[in-house]
């Protein structure tokens, strides 16, 4: 006798949303929708917090204009997935995403200490799949900015890891290079 695995459910983003609205799901819950699973996302210590809090304000100042830099907010990146990045850089104001997520970002950077493996693997080909041209990974436990750009299908073209005492300049706003060190906590 033959037998057959059972496929979990892929969930959709419709379904997702009605599962929150219902209170099926909390939105306090700290949830994520990747690739039709839905993820419990980790607990955030001080380190992690500090870190997003650091990021946000350095792209804040780099991105002051036609620009909205969102923390922890969902990218509806497809009908699969809707992660909530710890920062995501998004083209126009913030109401100009009152009625719909964005579906994509110039930058998206994710604090790593207990989820670099997650960030490096399944996240990454997730925003590359979806064309975001950069992607960042602040490294906690190394104090190192790994460095992602050029999207290719579930990859990145170009990869680099900058260290404490360097700069970086996002793709999007070249002339504005970020000290590694702004972003460490």
């Amino acid at each position: 006798m033959a037998t057959t695995a059972v496929r979990p459910h892929l969930w959709t983003r419709n379904e997702y949303d009605r599962m929150i609205e219902a209170g099926i799901l909390h939105p306090e819950s700290r949830l994520e929708l990747i690739e039709g699973e839905i993820l419990t996302m980790s607990p955030q210590g001080s380190r992690h917090i500090t870190a997003i809090r650091l990021v946000e304000t350095a792209l804040r100042k780099a991105f002051s204009t036609g620009h909205d830099v969102r923390t922890q907010a969902p990218l509806a990146l497809d009908e699969r997935s809707e992660p909530e990045p710890d920062v995501a850089v998004v083209t126009g104001s913030m109401r100009d995403y009152r009625d719909a997520h964005p579906a994509t970002a110039v930058l998206v950077v994710e604090i790593a200490d207990s989820t670099l493996a997650f960030d490096r693997g399944r996240k990454k080909a997730l925003y590359a799949r979806a064309g975001i041209a950069e992607y960042w990974i602040l490294n906690l436990d190394d104090s190192r900015l790994e460095v992602s750009r050029h999207a290719r299908g579930t990859f990145y073209a170009e990869q680099q890891t900058v260290g404490p005492g360097n700069r970086i300049a996002p793709l999007a706003c070249p002339d504005f290079p970020i000290a590694v060190d702004d972003l460490l906590p």
